[in-house]
């Protein structure tokens, strides 16, 4: 296996002074697309917030790219696509606008030349908003604010692209375009976590799966609907490394 892009060891975190990760072990290899799986609560949004420093690990080591994340300054190979919200956040913008600060990253004292507005343009065009480029963002559907987040993270050209929930609440045409999109990433050679309550149609994308219960890791390897009679109601799967005492996964429980 190459060297991880993303590598949890021992990582516990709290929110407020309640323990949410407790204490797992974690790793993205280059070009593999894995999917944090886990009911509400689990730890899942936490996990990938650590990872881009928005929740601090209170014990435990965090690398991106082999650089311990503490020493980390080249965000530009990263691209964060959050949980869903209203893609300028309540100001007034286009989508170019919004799309273009995904690339400030990678200008030169924020002055945008040709490559970077073709960036743009292209990140628009890969999640299908081209035609809508001069719209308020304010004229969107949710599933097309999802699209122009997207592309705001994808406007830098990542090589580690993170997304939490892409595919919540949005509508079927979004969702196809926006596995489109990542098939497009991956062919390109992008590395990808994905927090899903479902695979959905992301399934035939996903090489791993990562299931959490209460802040533990009770599952990593195959997607459980490929884990043949572990996958079957009634069919137990508990990670080899999961704490003693932990409850298997059964795979209804994971939406």
């Amino acid at each position: 296996m190459t060297e991880p892009v993303i590598a949890l060891r021992g990582v516990r975190a709290e929110l407020g002074s309640r323990p949410v990760l407790r204490g797992i072990d974690l790793t993205v290899h280059r070009g593999e697309v894995v999917a944090l799986l886990g009911a509400n609560g689990s730890g899942k949004s936490t996990a990938v917030r650590s990872v881009i420093g928005q929740v601090p690990a209170a014990a435990g080591e965090i690398e991106l790219f082999g650089t311990p994340q503490r020493r980390f300054r080249d965000w530009a190979r990263v691209g964060y696509v959050p949980q869903r919200t209203t893609a300028a956040g309540g100001v007034p913008a286009t989508v170019t606008e919004v799309v273009s600060s995904g690339r400030l990253a990678r200008t030169r004292f924020g002055v945008f030349r040709k490559a970077d507005r073709e960036a743009v343009r292209g990140a628009l065009e890969l999640v299908g908003l081209a035609d809508r480029a001069k719209d308020a963002v304010d004229a969107l559907s949710g599933g097309q604010h999802q699209r122009v987040l997207i592309a705001r993270a994808l406007a830098a050209g990542p090589e580690l692209l993170i997304m939490d929930e892409p595919m919540a609440g949005v509508d079927l045409v979004s969702q196809e375009v926006l596995a489109e999109t990542l098939r497009h990433q991956v062919s390109e050679g992008a590395t990808v976590l994905l927090v899903l309550h479902e695979l959905g149609p992301l399934e035939p994308l996903i090489d791993r799966a990562i299931v959490l219960r209460d802040g533990c890791v009770l599952h990593d390897g195959p997607p459980p609907k490929a884990l043949g009679q572990h996958a079957l109601p009634g069919h137990d799967h508990v990670h080899p490394h999961a704490p003693a005492g932990a409850e298997p996964i059964r795979t209804g429980l994971l939406s």
